[in-house]
Formats: structure tokens, C-alpha cells, sequence
């Protein structure tokens, strides 16, 4: 049996073929498109599926099930309300368009859902029943596996972290509302913060690094090096996004009580140990539970974690 797992990101679509052992026998990964429209888009994701099943030496008629993770809100096979992908924000029926192109069925779920089944499975929540996966990217996302399962609410809303305010009338997200993480943690917001900044008179080496790699826009490796090099709107960037995180974190874990907090993603990745040690600081003084018992881990499986995690969850619903 082979199902396919696509991980629709901001900056890449990640894709994997999986077979009925769990062995991965190919990957690809590809630009996510910055303009355009969803036709686009789901070129490329096709693009992505064939590559990865052509290093895998196997066609499409062989496979069982795609599964595809994407970010916004997901409800019976339709998206909307992502703002990191082009014409991904007017809800739209994805899953019959990719079966259309595709000519395979195509089990649809949350990015972060999908990242938090692979990290369950094979990754930093193996063990525990009760996990919340986090994912701090361009945007910033969750995903929640309660009791066993994967949760995703009772109309497919569930683990939309990155839209819990944590400062009131705060900072403007991207989703338009104010005080939202994601308005402090999610890298697109942080660019733009950082914008605003330069326009209001502060320094900065973040757009000349920019430049220096080649990147569009600022990524977690440029901010890395900015913080490398002593910039201190960076550093006040990221401090601010490590505050919003903790006070964000703590409040999810008071409410579901989970054993365990996994973080990745491209800040999370790139900052390593001194991130954690941070967002662990700024977290424990906010939970209920004294002494604490949440674990807080560094994601395992990497940029493949959602795509794993869709190719699972494409494969258990055809079984059912």
C-alpha cells in the first residue's frame, strides 16, 4: 500500500511517499508559490507528488491515498482562512480539486495536525497520549493529539494557537486581529515589525543579510544570523516572540493538561538550545500546575513531520 503526505508551507511543499511499513521510499520539496492563485499552487503540489514518486520508482496509479496538510482552517474537505498561501483565505473545496488533478483520493487536514500525528508516531511525542505540537514559521500553528487521537474540533478549527491573544489590543496580525502569538512569533509578522521599525528610524542588518543570502523576504536563518551579529532589533524581535510563546504555551497546557509541549518549526530550528531554554523560562512561571509536569521538546522529525503525518492520515481513512 502507498499513500503519498504533502506538507503545504508558506515557503515549500514538502512531499513524501510512504509504504505499508512506514519506510519512506521518496521525497521532494519545492517553492511554494508567492503570487498567483490556488491553480498554481496545486500545480505545484502535483509537481511535488510526481517528483516524489518518481525517486520512489513508482506511478500514481499505485497509490492508495494522498494526504495533504495545509495551513488554515480545515472543514469536510474544504480551506480557508490561510493568509500565507496565494487565494488560500476565501474558503474553497481543496480536497475534490486535488482529487481532480490527481486522480486519487485526497484526505485533507491542518498542517500542524498532520506535523503533530508524525511527531506522535515517529517522533518527540512517541509515548504519550497527550501532546501539543507547535509550529513556529512563517505563521504559527498547532496541532493536538488528546487521548490517542488527533483533534481537530467539532468543525475542523481546533489548534489555532497561533491566534490565541495574549495581548489585548496588542500588535496587528496578519489574521487582522490584534495580540495574537502569531503577531509576535510568526515570521511574517516579525518582517514586518521589523519594517516598521527601519520606517520609524531603527537600525538594523536583518535586510542587508536578506539580501546577502539571496531571500526574498527575512527566514529564520536570516534572523539567526542577524542575532549572530549582535542586531538588536532582531534580538528585541525575537524576546518579544519568545514571551508571547511562553504566555501562550502555558495557557493551552492549563486548559488540556497535556504530558508534553513539542516545538519546531524554522525559528525554533535554527535558534537550537538557547530558544528552548528561553521559552521554557518564560513559560513555567505561567502554569497552573506547581511543580509542573508538562515536558517541553524539540520536534524530531523535522521539515518532513507534516507530510509523514498527512501520508498517515491518508492511509487510516482509507481503512475506515
Amino acid at each position: 500500500m502507498l499513500t503519498v503526505g504533502v506538507d503545504l508551507g508558506g515557503m515549500n511543499i514538502q512531499t513524501l511517499v510512504l509504504d505499508g511499513d512506514d519506510t519512506t521510499l521518496g521525497t521532494a520539496r519545492m517553492r511554494t508559490p508567492t503570487q498567483g492563485d490556488k491553480t498554481l499552487v496545486l500545480d505545484v503540489v502535483s509537481a511535488a507528488v510526481h517528483e516524489a514518486l518518481g525517486e520512489a520508482q513508482h506511478e500514481i496509479e499505485e497509490v492508495t491515498a494522498v494526504g495533504i496538510g495545509t495551513p488554515g482552517v480545515v472543514i469536510d474537505g474544504t480551506v480557508g482562512g490561510a493568509s500565507n498561501v496565494p487565494d488560500w483565505y476565501d474558503r474553497f473545496g481543496l480536497a475534490d480539486l486535488a482529487r481532480d488533478l490527481l486522480g486519487v483520493p485526497v484526505r485533507l487536514a491542518n498542517d500542524v495536525t498532520a506535523a503533530a500525528v508524525g511527531e506522535h508516531h515517529s517522533g518527540a511525542g512517541r509515548g504519550t497520549d497527550h501532546l501539543l505540537v507547535i509550529m513556529v514559521g512563517t505563521g504559527v500553528g498547532a496541532g493536538l493529539i488528546l487521548n490517542g487521537q488527533p483533534y481537530e474540533g467539532a468543525v475542523g478549527g481546533a489548534g489555532e494557537f497561533g491566534h490565541t491573544v495574549v495581548v489585548r489590543d496588542g500588535a496587528v496580525c496578519p489574521c487582522g486581529r490584534r495580540g495574537c502569538v502569531e503577531a509576535y512569533a510568526g515570521r511574517r509578522a516579525m518582517a514586518f515589525a521589523a519594517e516598521r521599525a527601519v520606517a520609524a528610524g531603527r537600525e538594523t542588518v536583518l535586510f542587508s543579510i536578506q539580501d546577502e543570502f539571496g531571500h526574498l523576504r527575512p527566514t529564520s536563518t536570516v534572523f539567526k544570523a542577524a542575532l549572530d551579529r549582535g542586531d538588536e532589533l532582531a534580538a528585541d524581535l525575537i524576546e518579544e516572540a519568545i514571551a508571547a510563546l511562553g504566555v501562550g504555551i502555558a495557557s493551552a497546557v492549563n486548559l488540556l493538561d497535556v504530558d508534553a509541549v513539542v516545538v519546531g518549526g524554522g525559528l525554533a530550528d535554527r535558534l537550537g538550545d538557547a530558544f528552548f531554554i528561553r521559552l521554557e523560562a518564560a513559560m513555567r512561571p505561567n502554569l497552573f500546575l506547581q511543580p509542573p509536569h508538562v515536558r517541553l521538546e524539540r520536534a524530531q522529525l523535522g521539515d518532513f513531520a507534516g507530510a509523514l503525518g498527512a501520508a498517515l492520515l491518508a492511509r487510516d481513512a482509507t481503512r475506515r
